[in-house]
This record gives structure tokens, sequence and C-alpha cells, in this order.
């Protein structure tokens, strides 16, 4: 009686230099590396744009590349057929966090590594690299000492921001550039954009609170400056 597994030993599979054991074998350790690292992400991930499909993505990705490493092997045909594969595909996808490129080479070369079959290094590398990611993470790591805010202010026209605020960015502010002054509600109001930084001792809430009393309380809106360039983002 024939064995069903049979069709896993024809020669054209013994011809690519590797055994379907070693196949089962890349795959799983491929996977089981950049499913931590996904975790990783997931963890270590603080923007608004979170996507499951893009973890998922990074998982595939890393698998997928140790199967085509494991199938290449030394042979340069391959090689090139591949390239010319590949050739054909245009990605548009932009990536909205460039932390997010960074995962993606971490996974294609762990799947290098193993596609290779140097196991040792892969799980070395993956596991190095995922304590460096966490390491800067917990610590916070390069991070401004002094975080730059984005302050929206509308007042009246017949005020002149740069005077009005004088007093109240001297002392509340450490830096601050006005960006754009511009009229707003049909010509009723003025709005002036600055990129601000604020002293250590004071809180977004005192700033808005000074600005208030000479606005003639009319909206001020702080934000981080990641944030408000995120929201600009949102309503192209």
């Amino acid at each position: 009686m024939q064995n069903p597994l049979d069709f896993l030993h024809t020669p054209a599979l013994n011809d690519l230099g590797f055994s379907p054991l070693d196949a089962a074998l890349v795959l799983s350790l491929s996977f089981v590396l950049t499913s931590i690292i996904g975790w990783v992400y997931r963890a270590t991930h603080t923007g608004k744009h979170y996507s499951q499909s893009y973890v998922q993505t990074l998982v595939l990705m890393g698998t997928v590349v140790s199967l085509t490493i494991l199938i290449i092997g030394s042979n340069v045909a391959r090689a090139f057929a591949m390239v010319g594969a590949l050739s054909i595909v245009r990605f548009r996808n932009a990536m909205k966090e460039t932390r997010d490129l960074g995962f993606i080479f971490m996974s294609m070369s762990i799947g290098m590594a193993v596609g290779v079959q140097a196991y040792g290094l892969a799980i070395f590398s993956a596991l190095a690299l995922c304590f460096l990611v966490l390491l800067m993470h917990n610590f916070k790591m390069f991070r401004r000492r002094h975080p730059a805010y984005r302050l929206q202010v509308r007042l009246p026209l017949e005020l002149n921001p740069e005077d009005v605020f004088k007093n109240s960015f001297d002392r509340l502010l450490r830096s601050q550039r006005l960006l754009s002054l511009e009229t707003v509600r049909a010509g009723v109001l003025q709005e002036a954009n600055y990129d601000v930084v604020l002293k250590p001792e004071v809180s977004g809430q005192q700033l808005i609170e000074a600005l208030r009393q000479f606005n003639g309380n009319q909206k001020i809106v702080l934000f981080l400056a990641t944030d408000i360039d995120d929201l600009l983002n949102n309503e192209k």
C-alpha cells in the first residue's frame, strides 16, 4: 500500500536541498519569533493608529521571508526569479508612524535568519531586539525633556496677539513661535497658531486660564505637537 506521505519525497522537493521537516521547522520558528515581535509592538505602541492588520502582516511577512530564503538557498537562478516576481508588486500604503518601518525590517531580518537555518542567531537576535525595544519604551529613552505644544487661540480682530499675550507668554512659556494668523467666523475673529514650550512648573490648564482673560473668552485649544498633526491629517 502506498504511503500517503510519499508525495513529500518527490525528486522535485529533494532538489530544493531541504526536507519537509526543515520546512516545518523554519515556518514554525519564524512564526513564533515574529509573533513575539508582534506582541512587543502592541505592548509598546503609544500612537493613535494601532492596526491589528499591520501586526498580523508583520508576522506573516517574517514567516513568508523565511520560506522564501529557504527555497532560494544558494541557487542564483531562483534568486533572480524571485526578484523579478517581486518587482511587479507595488506598495502604496504610507507608514503612519516611522517606528513601524523599523518593525518591518526587524521581522524581515529574523525571517531571513531563520530561512538560512541560522536558528541560534535568529532566536538570540529576536529576543535581543525585543529587549531593546522594551528598554527604550519603559525608560522613555530619547524623549524630549520639554514637550512641544501647538496652541490655537481666537480673539477679536481689533486685538494684536503679540501685544495682548506678551506678558503671559513671558511668564508661562520657555519659548513660543507664531506660525500663522488668519481670520475665522467670516472675518469676525482672528485665530493665531503658535508652537509653544511650557515652563516645567506650568500646566496646560494654567496657560489656558491666563490667556482667556485677554481674548474675550473665545476658543483656546492646546495640543501636543504630534496630536495636532494627526488631527489635521484626519481632516484632509
